[in-house]
């Protein structure tokens, strides 16, 4: 999986390429964990990714949570396949999908 982000003042865009599943989701944790601080915006797209498992979930339920402390979270561009996963876990009721 790629990971490419860019900051923007308080706001964090990040994008994501591939599979999020138990082997990338570490990286996209360690990743959001260090560049948390500060943003009140996080905006994630995932255009280019085409797997989600639930360690990935757990990893967005994680970053959530921060920014529902600190800011927003909104996540874009999300193809079919991913929406499928989102509803039939429930998070599209805990995410905010744009």
């Amino acid at each position: 999986m790629n990971i490419n982000k860019k900051a923007e003042g308080s706001t964090l865009y990040i994008s994501l390429e591939g599979r999020l599943d138990t082997t990338t989701a570490p990286q996209l944790e360690a990743e959001i964990n260090q560049s948390i601080g500060g943003v009140t915006l996080l905006e994630m797209d995932f255009e280019k990714l085409e797997y989600l498992s639930s360690a990935g979930l757990r990893v967005l339920l994680s970053a959530q949570k921060t920014m529902n402390k600190q800011g927003k979270m909104v996540i874009r561009h999300v193809n079919e396949t991913i929406m499928e996963v989102f509803e039939v876990t429930g998070f599209i009721d805990i995410l905010t999908i744009e």
